[in-house]
């Protein structure tokens, strides 16, 4: 054991020494040549030292030459990506690149010197490794960690690859390959079987899969590191294998509940002797197995009531996850999500929360304030009661698809709290969604505050994110995003589409709220400015997402229109009626399907392919596209309290799950209506479970390559749908 400390000791200071005390110049060169591989040799790169203890860039033209100044990687990403949207009009996100470089470089006329105010820069959470990067292979994560460094991001949750640590920690203490079996849940559901939520659930995890993404978090460290960020690993929160009770009886476990959805889990005792022994024993294993940057993230509790709410059971409690990460690491800082303190509010009153966080040192503890730009907990807390604290934009719930955000919040709140004397020891920002890769304008904003202290003009903000997302100025898309602004990017919050709530003739359902804060009418004028403006940008990478995305959004909010009128006519007896908007509803859901399979960001076949492809045989591809289907539609079981939590608005889901649920529910009404019966909601209710459990069992191919112009198909949806929504907006 002493021998075993020592490795893990030794290899902690070496990952330190490597990664952000040191400006890497080959991994940066090796950045700018993925990003620019036509004009990396127009870039040098050169050292700068750090400014008051935080990060610094530089970037100025001298010659022929674009020179980039960092005190590491992520500094020296940060300068390109300021210079590729201030001088180059350029722009890098998710959905839709715009890196139309010409020969001559522009000049940067007089040097940019920028410092962040913020010592740290977050990135991830959770769940984002599963409503998004559950099939990830090493090229997408490359492209990510790229991403991240352009925005200067400096410290991202880094979860991939654990359970072959686990796997080797508890095979070591005695338990068998059927009991990690029942402990580990499939790869779409590791979020919650990380917090404790849930056991076994997708399972069982193949042995392929564990040893394959410990390779790939080697790999997804080691380019983190040599570009200056310092990821988050894993540590012990409690949470043991349900054979645990039986391999060691004398154990004080306690039992858990994550709100009915699952069967109990079983966590351990803070104060029984094996919490520690077991909590050192993983950080050791991996810090031999991956190196350590000092920061671990361990949330116990999430969703869930704590056993007690005796404040020297959660000092206890706190205290113990602490101290089993300092016995392997006595540098270990503890990085925990504040969401739990939101979501039981009811229980964490001052005297509970205080407790918990006090037990452990204040200069060993940062706190990420995960919703704060809609449920902030800092200003509730006296700022965490001194503790260090991060303010997080949480923004997206379930990766589900759907255009909002608050662009003038984002703009403001930031820097607004970065000066607020009540702040306390805020030391940094994050962006932390359940999932990625949407409203790539809302996480550009949050992200332009990364190197700066002062508030955003949210305004003036938009008209050049336009500039560099398209590549040029014009005034039809300046309107388009004026409105845009102030319309679906005006929002706290997200709403869905009804076309993707189980059947019904309710306006919202428990996890489908259609309720909008606009009005769809005021949405129809941006997209004739956007229709307008498609001849310039057609060939745009992201004027092609963005209009898309707009299409849809307006069809979406649309279908929402059309099943109330279907009510309406259900609840008349108007069976003409009925069958004719039924028939337009169906027809709507066929359009939506045929825009979105013009993107690749739409593609239900994508996500179950890259499923699939990890799989190293048949049984393992079936297990893996189960768990990619069931996410994303029932969430769990066939009675799922959770269905649609997840839910998509993609191509081939569409049609391929959305469309026959509204076909057999219309189906059924119709029958109903003709031999002037009742409907039975819930009859139809456990009659459609058994089919979309089918559903979630099947092994139907989708296409994964997109099809069709996707400006072309725009515009034939704003001929058929713009009039008839402005029609229906007369009437509301």
């Amino acid at each position: 054991m002493v021998l075993l400390f020592t490795t893990a000791i030794s290899s902690a200071k070496e990952v330190e020494r490597n990664a952000s005390t040191v400006l890497n110049k080959e991994a940066s060169y090796a950045l700018i040549k993925r990003i620019l591989p036509k004009f990396h040799d127009r870039f040098l790169i050169e050292f700068v030292e750090k400014e008051n203890d935080k990060d610094v860039f530089e970037l100025e033209s001298k010659g022929q030459k674009i020179i980039l100044r960092g005190n590491h990687g992520i500094s020296v990403a940060s300068a390109l990506n300021h210079y590729l949207k201030n001088y180059a009009h350029c722009d890098i996100s998710w959905n839709g690149n715009n890196l139309n470089l010409l020969n001559e470089l522009p000049v940067v006329p007089v040097k940019v010197h920028q410092a962040t105010p913020y010592q740290y820069r977050h990135y991830f959470n959770y769940c984002t490794f599963n409503y998004t990067a559950a099939w990830w292979d090493w090229e997408r994560w490359e492209q990510e960690i790229d991403f991240m460094a352009l925005n200067g991001i400096n410290m991202p949750l880094a979860m991939t690859g654990q359970n072959a640590l686990w796997h080797r920690v508890y095979k070591s203490m005695g338990f068998t390959d059927k009991d990690m079996d029942a402990f580990f849940s499939g790869p779409a559901y590791f979020m919650w079987f990380w917090a404790g939520n849930l056991d076994g659930w997708g399972g069982p995890l193949p042995q392929s899969w564990m040893k394959s993404h410990e390779g790939l978090q080697k790999k997804i460290l080691a380019r983190e590191r040599e570009l200056g960020m310092t990821p988050i690993l894993p540590a012990f929160t409690g949470h043991v294998p349900p054979a645990f009770k039986d391999r060691f009886p004398e154990a004080k476990l306690q039992k858990t509940n994550w709100e009915g959805r699952f069967a109990d889990t079983y966590i351990l005792d803070p104060k029984d002797p094996m919490f520690q022994i077991i909590g050192r024993k993983f950080i050791e294993e991996q810090t031999k197995t991956f190196g350590t940057d000092h920061l671990y993230g361990a949330d116990t509790f999430n969703e869930m009531y704590p056993p007690s709410n005796d404040a020297s059971y959660l000092a206890e409690s706190s205290n113990a996850v602490y101290k089993s990460m300092a016995a392997a690491d006595p540098q270990a800082v503890w990085v925990m999500q504040g969401w739990t303190f939101w979501d039981k509010r009811d229980f964490w009153k001052p005297e509970q929360l205080k407790s918990y966080l006090n037990a452990v040192p204040t200069e060993k503890l940062i706190i990420l304030d995960l919703w704060s730009e809609v449920q902030p907990i800092w200003d509730k807390t006296d700022a965490y009661y001194g503790k260090q604290w991060i303010w997080c934009m949480l923004h997206n719930f379930g990766g589900k698809i759907n255009m909002f955000g608050h662009m003038d919040k984002i703009s403001l709140e930031p820097a607004e709290t970065l000066h607020n004397p009540k702040a306390g020891n805020m030391i940094g920002i994050g962006v932390v969604p359940e999932g990625i890769e949407q409203n790539p304008a809302i996480y550009s904003l949050m992200l332009d505050n990364v190197w700066r202290d002062k508030v955003i003009d949210a305004d003036d903000w938009v008209k050049d994110y336009v500039h560099r997302r398209y590549g040029k100025k014009n005034e039809d898309v300046e309107k388009a995003w004026n409105i845009l602004h102030y319309t679906v990017y005006n929002v706290d919050g997200g709403h869905e589409s009804i076309v993707t709530g189980r059947p019904t003739f309710k306006k919202s359902t428990d996890w489908t709220d259609t309720e909008t804060s606009y009005q769809l009418i005021d949405l129809i004028p941006a997209w004739d400015h956007l229709i307008k403006a498609s001849g310039n940008f057609k060939n745009v990478d992201g004027f092609q997402y963005d209009l898309v995305d707009l299409s849809r959004q307006i069809m979406a909010d649309y279908a929402s229109i059309l099943q109330q009128e279907i009510a309406v006519a259900y609840k008349n007896k108007n069976l003409k009626s009925f069958q004719l908007n039924s028939n337009r509803f169906l027809e709507l859901i066929r359009d939506m399907d045929k825009l979105l399979a013009t993107r690749k960001d739409f593609l239900l076949g994508k996500w179950l392919n890259d499923a699939k492809r990890w799989g190293t045989n048949d049984a393992e591809r079936s297990l893996y596209e189960k768990n990619a289907r069931n996410l994303i539609t029932l969430w769990g079981d066939k009675d799922a309290s959770l269905h649609e939590y997840a839910n998509k608005q993609w191509s081939g889901l569409l049609t391929g799950f959305y469309l026959p649920r509204w076909q057999q529910f219309f189906k059924d009404v119709t029958t109903k209506m003709s031999r002037k019966q009742k409907f039975s909601q819930e009859a139809f209710d456990e009659k459609i479970k058994a089919w979309e459990w089918g559903w979630v069992n099947g092994r139907e191919l989708y296409r994964e390559e997109p099809q069709g112009d996707p400006v072309i198909v725009s515009k034939m949806m704003h001929q058929k749908y713009a009039g008839a929504i402005k029609e229906a907006g007369k009437k509301q």
